[in-house]
């Protein structure tokens, strides 16, 4: 299962995750990262929804 979304190949730090779904809905990747820092700060959904996106989207080749 994959969703519609490629994960970013020049606007990343980690895995392009969170730069693939700025790039996606047209958002600023540097307000989509904090937003999502502010989400990732909450113990374990956070961390656990970055990884289950990682593998969900569609590789930036």
């Amino acid at each position: 299962m994959h969703i519609p979304i490629k994960r970013s190949r020049n606007n990343k730090i980690i895995a392009g995750v969170v730069g693939g779904i700025a790039e996606h809905y047209g958002w600023n990747a540097a307000i989509a990262r904090v937003l999502w820092v502010i989400i990732a700060l909450t113990p374990l959904p956070g961390i656990i929804a970055y990884l289950v996106l990682w593998m969900l989207m569609e590789s930036p080749e």
